[in-house]
């Protein structure tokens, strides 16, 4: 065997003698360069006086950088081989107000970590564009707090990202293109902040859950949206135009929510004919058209416990169709409805499967109730200001409905169905 050349075995004995990178150098159980981003991260943010005992133990009380054990003895910190994998800065106790300061770009020096947690606070500033180097993230959530700027682009390269939550902040600008094609990507949630501009066209990852609520988003509804979707909330916002048919692909929806925004035009019927879809809210906008009735020889869709429809402020005509009559929570006022309540309805009411069932502002002309017939104590219903006297001992309306019980007749004998 050839003897190895001095030159070479030299080399060698410097690399072997060289310390191991900064990362796999451990102090006590954890490594030097996650002991040493957690130092950062407790300089640049700070607990907030607790709301019960101001001078009580906050959440960065446990972090002693003294402790031979960080990985066990700090709070909101869950290590794995030496290395930091979930941080969760703060308690979320309902008796916490959480942290305050900005968010270091030191955390992304934790590079195994798996899942970022911010809970509610006052914590200010940008979201550190460096977060987009923790390629192992699969859990982003950066709620209810104060951040600013826009969501970082590095943010698309987080591949394995499954829940990106940034909910209830100040955040701006536009929401990346690229954000809405992460491969893993099941959980989006950006509601309560200040996006604008449309509603990304291309939204290819597999969600589950997509919660735009609460920004300034214009334009109409993508083109196509993931069929995999179980909820979907558009709600606030200035989007407008018709629904698309894209809407009919989404076979698992279980919760729509379009509401307070400025669509028009019809509402599709496979959105009142699917059974998985348990709250369809969509409220406050301009659709127009007819409820169809329900198909011959069909029942109606049995919706089923906690099930709500609320197609309250719109300009839906026509008389009343029976195919929301097994909804728990019904909303059909302030619209141009006609006709007699269909008598599904009051066997519905009676029966106690629908407990609040509001038709007030319309142009009703009859409630088929039998004379001396109950419901149930818990029961909500509304008639006023329809072109009936209604029961009055069987209503209860909300407060805002107000007086007269009934329209002016010279109102009603003229409304004829378009």
């Amino acid at each position: 065997m050839a003897e190895t050349p001095f030159s070479l075995s030299l080399i060698l004995l410097l690399v072997l003698s060289l310390p191991p990178p900064l990362s796999l150098q451990l102090q006590g159980n954890i490594s030097a360069a996650d002991l040493q981003a957690l130092r950062v991260i407790k300089n640049t943010l700070t607990d907030l006086p607790l709301r019960r005992s101001p001078s009580g133990p906050g959440f960065f009380s446990t972090w002693d950088f003294s402790s031979l054990d960080p990985c066990s003895s700090f709070s909101g910190v869950v290590c794995d081989l030496g290395r930091v994998t979930i941080l969760s800065l703060g308690t979320g106790g309902s008796d916490s107000p959480g942290l305050a300061g900005s968010l270091p770009a030191a955390i992304s020096d934790l590079s195994e970590l798996t899942q970022l947690i911010l809970f509610p606070g006052i914590v200010t500033g940008p979201i550190p564009p460096q977060l987009g180097y923790l390629r192992n993230l699969r859990v982003l959530s950066l709620t209810n707090n104060r951040l600013t700027g826009t969501i970082p682009d590095t943010l698309s390269a987080l591949f394995r990202l499954h829940t990106l939550d940034l909910s209830h902040n100040q955040l701006a600008g536009i929401i990346p293109p690229t954000l809405t094609k992460l491969p893993d990507l099941k959980i989006l949630i950006l509601s309560s902040n200040q996006f604008f501009g449309e509603i990304p066209a291309d939204i290819s990852s597999p969600l589950l859950h997509l919660d735009l609520k609460s920004n300034q988003l214009n334009g109409t509804l993508p083109r196509s949206l993931p069929s995999s979707l179980r909820y979907l909330s558009f709600s606030e916002n200035s989007l407008w135009g018709p629904l698309r048919d894209g809407l009919d692909s989404l076979s698992e929806l279980v919760y729509l929510d379009l509401s307070v925004n400025q669509f028009s035009g019809p509402i599709p019927f496979s959105l009142f004919s699917r059974p998985s879809l348990s709250s369809l809210l969509l409220q406050r906008n301009s659709f127009s058209g007819k409820v169809p009735p329900l198909p011959d020889h069909t029942s109606p869709v049995m919706y089923g416990v906690g099930s709500v429809v609320d197609l309250s402020h719109n300009n839906l005509y026509g008389e009343m169709s029976a195919i929301f009559a097994g909804v728990e929570t019904l909303f059909l006022n302030n619209n141009r409805l006609i006709g007699s309540i269909p008598v599904e309805y009051v066997k519905s009411v009676r029966s106690g499967s629908t407990t609040t069932l509001y038709l007030q502002h319309n142009f009703i002309s009859g409630f088929p109730l039998e004379a001396g017939a109950d419901l149930p104590d818990r029961a909500a219903l509304c008639l006023s200001y329809n072109c009936m006297e209604p029961p009055v001992s069987v209503q209860s309306c909300p407060a805002s409905v107000g007086a007269p019980l009934s329209r002016p007749p010279w109102q009603c004998p003229l409304l004829k169905s378009p």
